[in-house]
């Protein structure tokens, strides 16, 4: 049974944890604010910084290496423009219950994403992030894809991270 509960939990100084602010700001592309009340923990094999109690950002692997990402709340916060995909109202209840994402949903995809890329998938209507995850395939051929998976999704609305109640 996996235990559902923030562990280690500890209040954190903006100077401790910059490293961690640099590495989502270079992915972002731009300095990231982390104003507020910074804490530091651990969650279902996950590290978490948590800013004024929401987790804004995971430690996850991607491309054989562990670093910093954006949580969809994140995202949302930092009104984040990159590394993107948008998704089909069809493809939507499937990626709510944690599927991968399938080529066939996706409409539009950034051309620069890569295979093994960090990704989010969006909402193709009102733009909302859905899910994110590692890209499988590149950008250009997410866009052409019929059948077959294109994003291993990571963390989706509805999920334990995503109810996270601190």
């Amino acid at each position: 049974m996996v235990d559902k509960r923030l562990r280690r939990r500890t209040p954190v100084r903006l100077k401790q944890i910059r490293g961690v602010a640099e590495e989502i700001g270079d992915w972002l592309g731009e300095e990231v604010d982390l104003s507020g009340f910074l804490e530091q923990a651990h969650y279902q094999e996950t590290d978490l910084i948590l800013v004024d109690r929401i987790p804004l950002a995971m430690r996850i692997e991607v491309c054989g290496k562990m670093g910093w990402y954006p949580t969809l709340k994140g995202i949302a916060a930092w009104n984040v423009e990159r590394s993107w995909v948008a998704v089909d109202e069809g493809a939507i209840p499937f990626l709510r219950n944690g599927a991968d994402c399938m080529g066939a949903g996706i409409h539009i995809a950034d051309p620069s994403l890569g295979e093994g890329d960090f990704v989010w998938i969006r909402d193709q209507e009102t733009g909302e992030p859905i899910a994110t995850g590692t890209a499988i395939v590149d950008g250009e051929e997410m866009m052409s894809m019929t059948k077959g998976k294109a994003i291993s999704t990571v963390h989706w609305v509805g999920d334990d991270l995503w109810n996270l109640e601190v």
